[in-house]
């Protein structure tokens, strides 16, 4: 499999994936937090434990793939042929 280019799209489109990413971490968890209220009863504990672990989980994906994104190429980009 093809290793994935960061060059190949505009800065905004890059960081506007990420930022959608962090806000559906955090939404998606909180779903299921409130349906885990709704089926077994637990209100508020369901959906304050999703959106934690949405937050938790939504931050470390924006770190790493912020660093990811203003990371130096590898010395084996730069010494790959064009193609």
């Amino acid at each position: 499999m093809a290793k994935k280019d960061r060059g190949s799209s505009p800065t905004w489109v890059r960081f506007s994936g990420i930022g959608v990413e962090f806000a559906a971490a955090v939404i998606g968890f909180s779903l299921v937090g409130l349906w885990l209220d709704h089926h077994f009863g637990w209100s508020p504990w369901g959906v304050l434990v999703g959106a934690a672990l949405g937050l938790i989980g939504g931050t470390y994906n924006l770190i790493r793939e912020s660093l990811a994104a203003f990371k130096p190429p590898d010395d084996e980009d730069t010494n790959r042929p064009s193609e």
